[in-house]
């Protein structure tokens, strides 16, 4: 089972925990409910103070809204933000930011454009030969080796 009621239970009070460090050595008073540094930085955040609150306490977070919010307040990427809250695993955040090759088709339009081709007759050329090539299998010898064409 990849996420229990007890792993997620783990995952916000360890967030909750980080954010409390987080903001007390920005210089929050958190000290205790009248120290005025939850408020503060739900006004310098943008978030209420409420959910300010629930992040402190411990309550999951889901809301991607609330955490760019947060991410922003903070000046930390919102990537490592959602992988604090739980909400992406390192893993999937990697897989994200670095997919790999076979993950990751584009047509010949798509590459034309990613590699600039604008000149009309330039993109022809180049949308053909590289749908000519998606078509075209390179002969194999008898043992099943791809040959390179003579030159």
């Amino acid at each position: 089972m990849k996420n229990t009621k007890r792993d997620d239970g783990d995952r916000a009070k360890r967030f909750a925990d980080w954010l409390r460090d987080q903001l007390t050595r920005r210089g929050y008073d958190l000290s205790g409910p009248r120290s005025g540094g939850k408020s503060a930085f739900a006004e310098h955040s943008g978030i209420s103070a409420s959910t300010v609150g629930r992040m402190l306490r411990g309550d999951k977070i889901t809301d991607t809204r609330v955490l760019g919010l947060l991410a922003q307040a903070l000046g930390e990427p919102l990537s490592d933000i959602l992988v604090r809250a739980g909400i992406i695993t390192a893993d999937e955040l990697g897989a994200v930011q670095r997919p790999s090759p076979g993950d990751r088709r584009i047509t010949p339009e798509q590459a034309a454009d990613e590699l600039g081709i604008t000149d009309a007759q330039s993109r022809r050329v180049f949308v053909s030969m590289a749908e000519t090539l998606q078509r075209t299998q390179p002969p194999t010898s008898t043992n099943g080796d791809q040959r390179v064409a003579d030159q």
